[in-house]
Order: structure tokens, then C-alpha cells, then sequence
């Protein structure tokens, strides 16, 4: 690993870091004014029936995945296995959730929020690892038609 790359990933691990932290560990995760346009939004998706589904608590769900898809990302290209990812989120997960319950007691811990976590970066981990693929098969298709045009012009 180059060192511009692993500055790369130290700052974007940091950045992360952070950005988990002051989403999960604050007392409050938004302020009235957050709130009252999460609910607004609420209320119109459930005029309609094709959007009625949409609850406050199917919005977090998805707010609990969509985080912790970067840190499956960033275990990825750490050079990490896909198992440590998954034990990785699910161990950060549940240290989120119990220091909500002993310390945090306006926020709520609940364990559906670590199985969305590690489930996000289990999604993360599949990226990854899909990228990964698509830039092998696309580099060995490449390589094989440089090949093919060095042979044929050298005929």
C-alpha cells in the first residue's frame, strides 16, 4: 500500500469515524426543526398508498444500514476479510447501543439498530467486493485485447 494511500484511508477512516460518532453518540440526534421536516415528509408519503409504508421507524432502519455501509467499505480497502467487517460492525454497533442505554438516556438502544448496522457493513463488504470483480474481469478483457493487437500487428 502506497503511502498516499494509506493517508487516504487513515483521513477517510477518521472522517467516518466522526461522522459515526456524532450521529449515534449525542444526546439528541436532531434538533425541532429536523424533526419537524422529517415529520412533514412522513405525513405526505403516507397520503399515498404506494408510499404509505414509509414510517419514522422503516427511516431509521434505512438510516442504520446506509451508515455503516462506508465501514464495510473502509474494512474492504484496509485489506480486510469479509468476516472481520461483519464482526467489526457488529462489535461497534453494540458498544453504540449499550453506551445509549447506560449514558445516553434521551437516545434509544435498541438491538434491531445492530443488526441493521451489520447488515449495512455486510453491504459495504459486497461492493467491495463486486468493484473488486468488475476490475479484474475489466483489466484481464483489457489485457487480452492488447495482447491480441500486439500479436496481430506483429504478424
Amino acid at each position: 500500500m502506497t503511502k498516499r494511500r494509506r493517508a487516504g484511508l487513515v483521513a477517510a477512516s477518521c472522517v467516518y469515524a466522526f461522522a459515526v460518532w456524532w450521529m449515534t453518540l449525542r444526546p439528541s440526534i436532531y434538533d425541532a426543526e429536523v424533526g419537524g421536516i422529517l415529520g412533514d415528509l412522513l405525513r405526505l408519503l403516507a397520503v399515498s398508498p404506494a408510499t404509505a409504508w414509509v414510517s419514522f421507524d422503516v427511516v431509521e432502519s434505512a438510516a442504520n444500514v446506509a451508515m455503516f455501509v462506508p465501514l464495510g467499505l473502509l474494512v474492504a480497502a484496509w485489506g480486510g476479510r469479509w468476516w472481520q467487517g461483519l464482526v467489526l460492525a457488529a462489535a461497534l454497533s453494540t458498544a453504540i447501543e449499550l453506551t445509549q442505554l447506560w449514558f445516553l438516556p434521551t437516545r434509544v438502544a435498541d438491538v434491531r439498530d445492530v443488526v441493521a448496522n451489520t447488515a449495512g457493513a455486510g453491504i459495504g463488504l459486497l461492493v467491495a467486493a463486486g468493484w473488486r470483480r468488475w476490475r479484474r474481469s475489466s483489466q484481464q478483457s483489457h489485457n487480452a485485447r492488447h495482447r491480441k493487437l500486439i500479436d496481430t500487428s506483429a504478424q
